[in-house]
């Protein structure tokens, strides 16, 4: 007698042994999330090296650093899409809808950067890493800004620290946990205050120890104990850009608020037409299994001819 097979329910359940599942739906899959750790890691050493060792301050120290992250970055960023694709988080539509949002963004910002701290498009980072996931947040933030500073002209040494720390916006709106209706807005109108401050912190960070000299109250101190030269750093976004991190958190807020919900169901219908994950079989009419479009015991869908969406 042989032993019987396995069965439906652990053949459902076997995906969680190597992937992360909201309640919600989104999946963050392991070569996904490594490839994440990875280019965060690179990231966060890019930005933070000079409070870690000396360096003389100088207006143009990191004009020749932005190549080398540049460099060290894209293929990071490539690695973070193939690991996308290799695992079903993205195929070829889902990848015109990144396009979409990205070449949106693109058009959005110029709408209200440089007034202010009138930020239009962290919404949007915000809603699409929401909806669709970490790795999908990750590289509408960097595409985004990418496509922006080409078509503004804005290519410069800032370019790849500005990808990474919008990037982040994205990875982190979609690692918020699930939740829907106003609990979800509430939650997202919190993360959009966070990460608009977190992102004029990381952009003061990547020029102010070449920005000053040495010799004001706010200066970075080459070899200087670390706690004195984040004392520094502190006073130094005080005076020089809270005012702006708050334009954004404000523009950020309000967008949430006003047009996130509509925005959050658009890009999930585009998300489930696009059918982000979700295996699809195809059978006769005469085989057995119950009606067409009803869903598998494994979560897949089973239908009597394609569908054309």
């Amino acid at each position: 007698m042989s032993a019987p097979g396995p069965s439906p329910t652990a053949t459902a359940a076997s995906p969680a042994v190597t992937a992360w599942h909201r309640p919600d739906g989104v999946t963050i899959r392991p070569r996904t999330a490594l490839s994440l750790v990875l280019v965060s890691a690179v990231g966060l050493a890019a930005f933070t090296w000079p409070l870690l060792t000396a360096v003389a301050g100088s207006a143009s120290g990191r004009v020749g650093d932005a190549p080398v992250v540049f460099v060290v970055v894209l293929p990071l960023l490539l690695a973070v899409l193939l690991a996308e694709f290799t695992d079903g988080g993205l195929d070829a539509r889902s990848l015109a809808v990144l396009a979409v949002l990205a070449a949106l963004g693109a058009a959005l910002r110029p709408l209200g950067a440089g007034t202010a701290g009138i930020e239009t498009v962290f919404f949007l980072l915000v809603v699409g890493g929401r909806a669709v996931g970490p790795g999908f947040g990750f590289l509408l933030g960097t595409t985004t800004l990418f496509a922006s500073a080409v078509v503004t002209g804005g290519v410069g040494p800032w370019l790849p620290f500005q990808m990474l720390a919008a990037g982040w916006v994205g990875l982190g709106a979609g690692l918020l946990p699930a939740a829907r209706g106003r609990r979800e807005l509430g939650i997202l109108v919190v993360y959009g205050v966070v990460a608009s401050y977190a992102y004029g912190l990381l952009m003061n960070l990547w020029f102010w120890p070449f920005a000053l000299g040495l010799d004001t109250e706010f200066s970075y101190v080459p070899g200087g104990p670390l706690t004195d030269n984040l004392r520094r750093f502190a006073v130094y976004v005080t005076v020089t850009s809270l005012g702006w991190d708050t334009g954004r958190a404000i523009t950020t807020t309000v967008l949430l608020v006003l047009a996130g919900p509509a925005v959050l169901a658009v890009v999930r219908r585009a998300v489930r037409r696009a059918s982000f994950g979700t295996p699809v079989s195809f059978r006769s009419p005469s085989q057995p299994g119950g009606p067409p479009d009803q869903p598998a015991a494994d979560g897949s869908r089973t239908t009597a001819t394609p569908l054309i969406e």
